[in-house]
This record gives C-alpha cells, structure tokens and sequence, in this order.
C-alpha cells in the first residue's frame, strides 16, 4: 500500500505534519485505519489543512458545522479533542521552540529500531507509555499509550517495520576486529503487520 511503502514510519519533523498525525490517530480509536486514510484529504480541508494555529481558534459554531461534515468522522469527543490539542500543541511549541523537538527528545533524537516479527509488534512500549503521561499532563486528549505508540510508528520515532518487510531495515553488524569501525546503515523505517486491519 502507498501509505506504508512511502509515509508510514519515516522519520517526520515538520510540526504541521506531526500534528496531523496525531490528529488522525486519535480519530482513529475505534475505527479502522484505512477509513481514516480513506477521510484524510476531507480532515486537511476541514480542520485548516492541520494548522494548529488555526484549529486552536475553532469556536462553538465552527465545531457545530464539524459535527455536521460527512467527509470527517463526526464525533463531538473527537472534534473538541482536536481544538484542545492544537491548544495544547501550540503551548508546547511556546515551551520547546517546535513540538518536533519535544517529541524527539524522548528517544534521544534518534529512531527506535525494532524488527520485530510480523506477529509480535508491540501496541505500546514504556516510551509510549512516557510520552502519552507527560501529553495527558500537558491537556492533550486521545493520547491514550496505545494511540501514542501508533503515531510513533506513524512518524518514524519508532521503526516497527516487521521482519520479512522489505523496508525492514539490516541488523546492525559489530565491526570486527581487523575492519575499521563502520557505521550501521541510515534509520529504515518500518511498518506493523496487519497495521492496517485495526
């Protein structure tokens, strides 16, 4: 599928991009994942191609008219969540310069690479876990841990592309004694199987 051949667990860090996401997957809960991508283009026109600048200025009547668009999933929770978590989003922009950088600063920068078995990836891990407490701190809402770890893949700061995957990425060797060091290949990213059957 495209999605998964050229979005799904790359490496985001444009903020308007990541806002989407987690937009998308909180709208997600419950639902499948292709209804969702199959909705995508109608959630940039409706929700202000995902700035959250704009999304956080939504007002009662804005929402109402939400509630009332068949190309969105029209849920009141939802809706209201997203306003809340451009609020949200915008305030820890204030605090970090970008929310990419707040983001990123829970794995260190870098990618978690997993390569798991199709059958053994996980829904959530101690990082999403972290992460999904200290955004509930912080007012945003659909941020549940096992909402949090699907946009880590989604994002690429986790790569949970599953072994047997073709952007699966290499296992990392150790140099050996008599080679100079070598540097592990570039971050993959990496998709769960069955990923979009939830």
């Amino acid at each position: 599928m495209r999605y998964h051949d050229e979005e799904w667990g790359r490496p985001v860090h444009n903020d308007r991009r990541l806002f989407e996401m987690l937009t998308l997957e909180g709208a997600q809960a419950g639902l499948s994942w292709a209804t969702i991508l199959r909705k995508r283009a109608d959630y940039r026109r409706a929700f202000a191609n995902f700035d959250p600048r704009k999304v956080a200025g939504f007002d009662a009547r804005r929402r109402a008219r939400l509630l009332r668009d068949r190309g969105i999933v029209r849920n009141r929770a939802k809706i209201a969540a997203t306003v809340d978590n451009a609020r949200a989003f915008l305030a820890v922009q204030r605090e970090f310069g970008s929310f990419d950088r707040y983001l990123w600063s829970f794995a260190g920068g870098r990618p978690r690479v997993n390569r798991p078995l199709p059958a053994a990836v996980a829904a959530r891990t101690p990082l999403s876990d972290a992460l999904s407490r200290d955004l509930r701190r912080r007012g945003f809402r659909f941020a549940g841990t096992t909402i949090v770890y699907a946009f880590l893949q989604a994002v690429g700061v986790v790569n949970d592309h599953a072994r047997g995957c073709f952007l699966c990425p290499p296992h990392a060797r150790r140099p050996s004694r008599r080679a100079a060091p070598r540097r592990a290949g570039g971050a993959a990213v990496a998709f769960r199987g069955g990923r979009l059957l939830r």
